[in-house]
């Protein structure tokens, strides 16, 4: 049986893209006259490589008797050997074999040319053998993949190679998974994006590009797929536009007119991942570190249902001063994912009835947009944020519960002598509130340092959560600190979930519990 190259892995994990094949992709492309998803060109070329070899395989048993050890040979017959990779020999001598247990058989003496050495085979061989196989056509022998099996097995990585390849190659364009020629797009120069610009600002509001289209004057020769590849390949070249849709139309905006917080990740909420053993925790531990639901905890990616009208989420000190929301379990369907790093969504006040927009920032687990919104309602880290879907849109509305103003006692964050510090002190809040989280200040570009300082950027967690957790201690008469608290405070400082903070807390035999998540210094 002939093994068909192109049925193994081995094939295609060494694939290049030859001349050949970039030509060849040229003219699919040319006979589309449409974009081409990555996959497409994939199985064609997968296609094209499988005719290609089987074409070979014909033309080299075409050359001469394919050998199998049951035939009969004379000199001068030319011959094919499959299992030397279809090498062509010629019969010089042909001899009895001298075996009594395989009866009478000749052995062949064959030719591979000037610099080959000669080989001697079997023939008129009746022994049983894994080359005398009965096919009626060799070259077919075997059931093989089609090239749609092939891409879901052996050449599963064939699709990311030819994404790198064609990167590389000036006269394919990319946008998203779909790829033209350069020379079949239609012109898009810098006047049509100064228009396009134009368009966005003086509306306020993402663009879809069907519409950029129409008031771009593209000829009306050019099909309506090609007029909208050109366009989205130039918009997303340029740095001037943001890809913020959702769905299968893509919108356009402009990054200036996005915040800061939108474009980059603010410092206050940079994570790095903390290794720890979940096993660690307690039962009680593990189900807090579940109830706070920190967008970096492990599972938190796993998304409640989708039809969720309304959710909570609690307001820390790193999204208070970064103006922004987390995207963890319960909140991340609220907004489903477009095409570009950045989705934009509108917001309704909850409280004033006002809209303004938002940015969810998948990679970095957040929303961005809401800073104007926190300052204008006064809230404090720890307080209780609500999203609920508004009825027959897709806004959402973003709210808190509010009560009557008071001054409470709550835990101040201020620098000291260069370093972090707790106080008691009476502050102004108009909402509910977790008591264990809620912390306020009034230095945010001096704790904006202290996160940059040596000791806070760089100790280890044990240190860092033992020098918070003497400090806390401090404002208790019983000395004790609940786990949220210690997970707030630390917040401050450094950008961590609750998960690693807890089994500092479980396993550090300078703590021990005092009550239902409380925990002292032992001794």
């Amino acid at each position: 049986m002939i093994q068909r190259k192109t049925q193994t892995a081995e094939y295609w994990r060494n694939l290049n893209l030859s001349q050949n094949d970039l030509q060849f992709l040229q003219t699919i492309m040319l006979d589309a006259g449409k974009p081409l998803t990555t996959l497409e060109l994939a199985e064609r070329l997968v296609t094209e490589r499988c005719r290609s070899e089987e074409a070979q395989l014909r033309s080299e048993l075409a050359r001469g008797t394919l050998y199998q050890p049951k035939k009969s040979f004379a000199a001068g017959d030319s011959v094919i050997f499959p299992v030397l990779d279809f090498r062509l020999g010629t019969v010089v001598e042909v001899r009895p074999g001298e075996n009594p247990e395989y009866g009478e058989f000749d052995v062949i003496s064959v030719d591979f040319g000037a610099d080959r050495r000669r080989r001697m085979f079997a023939a008129r061989l009746d022994a049983p053998h894994r080359l005398n196989l009965e096919e009626p056509d060799l070259s077919m022998a075997g059931d093989p993949e089609t090239p749609a099996e092939l891409l879901a097995s052996e050449a599963s990585g064939v699709p990311a190679a030819l994404a790198e390849a064609l990167a590389q190659q000036a006269e394919f364009v990319r946008f998203e998974e779909a790829w033209m020629r350069r020379d079949l797009l239609t012109e898009i120069h810098v006047g049509h994006l100064n228009i396009a610009e134009a368009l966005i600002e003086v509306q306020g509001s993402p663009a879809a590009t069907t519409d950029l289209v129409k008031e771009l004057d593209i000829p009306a020769e050019v099909a309506p797929e090609v007029a909208r590849f050109s366009v989205q390949s130039v918009l997303a070249a340029d740095e001037r536009f943001d890809q913020v849709g959702t769905g299968a139309e893509r919108r356009w905006f402009l990054k200036r007119l996005e915040p800061s917080e939108a474009l980059e990740m603010p410092g206050a909420l940079r994570y790095r991942p903390e290794p720890f053993d979940r096993g660690a925790l307690t039962s009680a531990l593990r189900l807090l570190e579940w109830e706070l639901d920190d967008e970096w905890s492990e599972g938190t990616l796993e998304s409640e249902r989708m039809d969720t009208p309304t959710t909570t989420l609690l307001l820390t000190y790193p999204h208070l001063v970064s103006g922004t929301l987390p995207l963890n379990r319960h909140s991340r369907p609220f907004f489903p994912r477009g095409f570009g790093e950045r989705t934009m969504v509108s917001l309704i006040d909850g409280r004033w009835g006002q809209r303004f927009p938002g940015w969810a920032v998948h990679e970095g687990r957040y929303l961005a947009g809401l800073r104007g919104w926190f300052e204008k309602h006064k809230l404090p880290a720890g307080a209780l944020i609500s999203l609920q879907r508004h009825e027959g849109s897709d806004e959402i509305l973003v709210d808190f519960r509010p009560k009557r103003m008071r001054r409470e006692w709550t835990r101040w964050a201020q620098v000291m002598d260069g370093r972090l510090d707790f106080q008691l002190r009476k502050q102004e809040v108009a909402c509910e509130y977790d008591e264990h989280l809620i912390i306020g200040e009034d230095q945010s570009e001096e704790l904006t340092g202290l996160r940059a300082a040596p000791f806070y950027h760089d100790a280890p967690l044990a240190d860092l959560v033992y020098a918070i957790f003497t400090d806390l201690a401090g404002l208790s008469q019983q000395g004790s600190v609940n786990a949220r608290t210690i997970y707030s405070a630390l917040n401050v400082v450094r950008r961590c979930p609750p998960g690693p903070i807890f089994q500092c807390l479980a396993t550090d035999e300078r703590y021990q519990l005092f009550g239902e998540h409380e925990y002292r210094l032992a001794g």
